[in-house]
């Protein structure tokens, strides 16, 4: 396959997986789901553009970022990867993970007027583990191309979220609860997988030589 194509799928899936729109829609339905049709709508689309906002930003500045704290690219795997694990261990339990929102702040949006930014945009869509992915996902980039493969991939992502977030009366409705955590058990478990790949990539580039010397013992 394409290199290019190649790494804009692996920028999909790590990206789809942990934003998980379908993951959203419960919490939507708490929050807006009494609302009319067009508030709804607008919800949505103001959730949907934070979080492309936020991982745009995110996938755009990672290398910055890692210049400023001091951060190697393989610590940062590393770390990202822990805690992508720790959010797709709770998915795949069926249980909102609190690293992407807590009930104190679910408890707080129900008496917001406006909640497409706060807490639907962020944390619950573009979260810490969505950030890092982005983050990891731009390290990882070799060439213009393939930084315009990430970029398309979460506009990719924000535009399935967007249609999911506006269906999700209907979703809700045919799938139900067990359909949800169904998906969402499906989301972590490649989570969980992507997770663990980013701390192996990590600790191999951040210790070649053990790496190499684990080899040559086989």
């Amino acid at each position: 396959m394409n290199p290019f194509f190649a790494y804009s799928l692996l920028c999909f899936g790590s990206i789809f997986s942990i934003v998980d729109p379908f993951a959203a829609v419960p919490i939507f339905l708490v929050l807006v789901g009494q609302q009319p049709r067009e508030s709804q709508n607008r919800v949505a689309l103001r959730a949907t553009l934070t979080c492309f906002v936020v991982l745009t930003a995110f996938a755009a500045a990672g290398s910055l970022i890692f210049a400023f704290f001091g951060i190697s690219i393989p610590a940062f795997k590393v770390a990202g990867g822990i805690l992508l694990f720790g959010v797709a261990f709770d998915m795949l339990r069926a249980k909102p993970s609190p690293t992407k929102t807590t009930e104190q702040e679910r408890h707080d949006a129900e008496t917001k007027e406006d909640v497409g930014v706060i807490p639907m945009g962020i944390p619950l869509l573009s979260g810490p583990g969505a950030m890092a992915t982005a983050t990891v996902l731009a390290g990882k980039a070799h060439g213009v191309l393939e930084h315009i493969g990430l970029h398309l991939a979460i506009l990719a992502v924000s535009v399935i979220t967007l249609v999911v977030l506006r269906s999700s009366t209907v979703i809700g409705r045919v799938l139900g609860r067990t359909g949800l955590n169904v998906i969402g058990r499906i989301m972590g478990l490649i989570l969980a997988a992507l997770a663990i790949q980013f701390v192996l990539d990590g600790v191999r580039e951040a210790l070649p030589g053990l790496v190499a010397a684990a080899k040559s013992q086989l």
